[in-house]
């Protein structure tokens, strides 16, 4: 393991320290920063310039197998997607290897196993070495959770009041109870992005956000103790034994945390002497380019785009300007990042976890689990996606293009003055994955209300506005919550692949109330990792520096100021939050009978 890791005294700035850099006068003038965004099904690469801009991307889809409430994956088969990315986007952009200065990973939080070589373990019923890492959405360890969140341990409070099972504590004991052999050969547990980190540098210090939002790791204690410390070094000392110990876990104590972190670091913090010889060859990229600690893949969206706010807006000595803004990161599920100045806790909702998105400001992490996943799934299973995926792909559209054209024609051809109103009588509770937030209940289940024996093709796109529209009730239930709680809340910032979508996007405007403004680059999640390259390279001596001098505002969309659009959207809910009060009446009934 490599030595630990520094950071400056001053913790109002938390710069980090570094040795000094030196270029040769030969290299190119051009800085590029590289990030890598590994997501459920693909790795993705992204190339940015030093004002911010996106040079040319390329991705590269990565295995997953699913059985039941298990997803598992491979490290072995993400890496070699990494690789491949890397390179074609290098390519793409025409960037030679000389110009990439710094580089940063962000990934799923997913669970990663490795023995003592770094070979990969396997975490599959199925024994196969290859399976070595749970998906964030596993749901296998739904048991474990319960019991650990029965502890009522004080490390609960700092993550909505319980864990879930898409963190890491409950999948460690999953393990541990149902595959005792795999169990004893792990000598690394890793979130995905800290081990893409240490498979480039070789060094194994962890991000304060994956250990702090995942691993019940306390962020503020730590900090309490680099401060307290004269040498100030960067060991773990944020770890809670006594919840380890009392959850069973005891083991994962020894040898100060060398399994699940012994180094924990501020993300962007320059890891070991930078990319090594081994992952530069296979990257085809230059060793000893910086790299700095890494972050979760949402919140390196957050970090690419929540200082995204037009000029007129940007209140550059406001502190608190930032904590008025909201980061929804739209893709297979939606996280919703939100900062304040003290800490918050809110029942249901994740933290508040210190530092681990902006320094120096506690975090809120609100969420679906279920997004962009539900709207394939309800597309994908209704009787005719075959036939408009055809049509979509004779006119070379998307098919979310299509069913948006076949709406805004539905709506002339049945005079409406506005869109939303065609779902009169479908309506939508989104929880097919569980409720991870305001209600924090895994079991929780989808309701479609409003089937008819209707198949045809307009009928489908209905039942996409209403999945649309229930997906937003579900954000501006967890605006509301927080804002109860102490937020205030009134700008959302949108990044990630349902941002492109103007309908999803204008139904979250007219329902929560609020603009929401779009980053003028698309990727923010790559430009959030290329962030923490620049970072680490010095070119920035903080992550807040560099996040205002990198992030720009795009397209601000506007709630509509008609008053029936808003008095439409506040009965359909009414009637969403109607469906949760009566999922509960019913689950509770069933209960008696079966008792």
């Amino acid at each position: 393991m490599s030595g630990t890791r520094r950071v400056s005294s001053d913790t109002h700035s938390l710069s980090v320290e570094m040795a000094a850099s030196s270029s040769s006068p030969d290299e190119p003038s051009r800085s590029v920063f590289l990030g890598v965004d590994v997501g459920t099904g693909s790795a993705r690469a992204g190339l940015f310039d030093e004002e911010g801009k996106l040079l040319g991307s390329s991705s590269s889809s990565i295995q997953i197998w699913k059985d039941g409430a298990c997803v598992e994956q491979s490290s072995t088969d993400i890496w070699l997607a990494v690789c491949a990315a890397v390179k074609a986007a290098c390519s793409k952009a025409e960037v030679a290897p000389t110009e990439v200065k710094g580089m940063g990973f962000a990934a799923t939080c997913s669970l990663v196993a490795v023995d003592s070589d770094s070979s990969p373990v396997s975490v599959s019923w199925s024994g196969d070495s290859r399976r070595n890492v749970i998906v964030w959405m596993d749901h296998r360890a739904v048991e474990q959770a319960e019991r650990i969140n029965s502890s009522k341990s004080p490390v609960l409070e700092y993550c909505g009041g319980a864990v879930s099972p898409e963190m890491e504590p409950p999948k460690l004991l999953w393990v541990k109870e149902n595959l005792q052999e795999s169990w004893s050969m792990v000598f690394r547990w890793m979130d995905l992005s800290d081990w893409l980190s240490y498979r480039a540098t070789g060094d194994d210090t962890r991000s304060l956000c994956t250990t702090v939002c995942k691993w019940t790791y306390l962020g503020h204690a730590h900090m309490q103790h680099v401060n307290d410390k004269e040498s100030r070094d960067m060991e773990a000392c944020g770890w809670d034994d006594d919840f380890w110990e009392e959850i069973g876990l005891g083991d994962l104590i020894e040898g100060h945390h060398a399994k699940i972190g012994r180094s924990v670091a501020f993300p962007g913090h320059p890891l070991g002497s930078g990319l090594t010889p081994t992952a530069a060859k296979e990257l085809g990229l230059v060793p000893g380019i910086p790299v700095g600690t890494s972050l979760i893949d949402a919140h390196a969206g957050g970090v690419g785009v929540i200082e995204s706010v037009p000029p007129s807006e940007a209140e550059e000595h406001d502190m608190e300007a930032i904590c008025n803004r909201m980061v929804l990161v739209c893709g297979t599920s939606t996280c919703h990042m939100a900062v304040s100045r003290s800490k918050l806790f809110i029942p249901g909702v994740w933290g508040p976890f210190w530092s681990a998105m902006v320094p120096e400001y506690w975090l809120t992490e609100g969420g679906q689990s279920a997004t962009g996943a539900l709207l394939d799934h309800i597309i994908e299973n209704h009787a005719a996606s075959a036939r408009l995926a055809n049509q979509a792909a004779t006119q070379k559209i998307s098919l979310f293009e299509l069913l948006n054209k076949m709406l805004e024609t539905m709506i002339v051809e049945l005079n409406l003055s506005f869109i939303a109103a065609l779902t009169e009588d479908v309506h939508v509770l989104p929880d097919f994955h569980g409720n991870r937030s305001p209600i924090a209940d895994p079991k929780a289940k989808g309701v479609i209300y409003g089937l008819t024996l209707d198949t045809s093709d307009k009928q489908l796109a209905l039942l996409y506005l209403a999945t649309v529209q229930g997906i937003a009730y579900g954000t501006r239930h967890i605006v509301e919550h927080c804002n109860a709680h102490g937020h205030k809340i009134n700008t959302l910032l949108a990044c990630g692949g349902l941002s492109k979508n103007p309908i999803f996007m204008q139904e979250h405007a007219d329902i929560i109330g609020c603009p929401i403004i779009l980053p003028r680059e698309s990727e923010s999640v790559l430009l959030g990792a290329a962030i923490l390259g620049a970072v680490a390279t010095r070119k920035y001596h903080s992550l807040s520096e560099a996040m205002k001098a990198l992030n720009a505002a795009g397209q601000v969309i506007h709630p509509s100021k008609d008053p029936k659009v808003k008095k439409y959207h506040d009965a359909k809910y009414k009637i969403f939050r109607g469906l949760y009060e009566q999922q509960f009446s019913y689950r509770s009934t069933m209960a008696q009978a079966l008792s």
